[in-house]
């Protein structure tokens, strides 16, 4: 039991055990962005830290920020440069993990940085496209003013409409998020992959409120 206990703690300490030259202040930079301390992030950044420095899972400090929804300390991090479209080992970024999260506030913190609108994440969707999957109203409103494809097709062969639809429940945000992206200028008739239309969906998942507003909309 002593011989196991002492490999246990062995191995523990070279699991935690800094590589020979590896900047302090860029896990002062990572850890503080995580919990959303903004002092601590401009303090690491004062102190020399890398503000591109990765985790063991390529995640930035602002992509960690941005998981978190830590609003000032990602403010802090693009003031000082930091990269919206770093991408980490699930190809997120920043940016595209608002459309998870679906915070407003940080989608706003995010935009001066100029992030690119097009890149995609590991299905091969863009923001917009997780967040009318997961029935974020306001973000979707808010995205949808800065251009981005409204009719973009992810690896899956859907729209952020299908995806409202197919993976929707039709309750009242996703009829909101439907509204949204018609009078955003959605193609209502842009099929799957198999030729199933959005109203042809909603018809048969019993989407009462949804077939009609496609139909509204012109909707086949």
């Amino acid at each position: 039991m002593t011989s196991l206990l002492g490999s246990l703690l062995t191995a523990c300490t070279i699991r935690t055990r800094k590589p020979e030259g590896e900047n302090v202040a860029d896990e002062e930079l990572l850890a503080a962005a995580a919990r959303g301390d903004a002092a601590a992030v401009r303090d690491a950044l004062d102190a020399g830290a890398d503000i591109e420095t990765r985790d063991d899972r390529r995640r930035t400090a602002l992509l960690l920020a941005a998981l978190a929804d830590h609003v000032e300390a990602a403010e802090v991090l693009v003031r000082a440069g930091a990269d919206p479209d770093a991408q980490d080992a699930r190809r997120d970024t920043p940016w595209l993990v608002t459309g998870v999260t679906g915070s407003v506030a940080m989608l706003r913190t995010l935009l001066p940085a100029g992030p690119d609108l097009t890149v995609r994440n590991r299905y091969g969707g863009v923001s917009l496209i997780p967040a009318c999957e997961r029935g974020h109203v306001d973000y979707v409103r808010e995205v949808l003013k800065t251009g981005i494809n409204v009719d973009h097709v992810n690896d899956l062969g859907w729209t952020g409409l299908l995806e409202a639809v197919i993976l929707g429940d039709g309750s009242r945000p996703y009829q909101e998020i439907v509204r949204l992206l018609i009078a955003a200028g959605a193609d209502v008739n842009l099929a799957d992959r198999e030729g199933v239309t959005p109203l042809a969906h909603a018809r048969t998942k019993g989407q009462t409120e949804v077939a009609a507003l496609l139909r509204a909309a012109g909707a086949r």
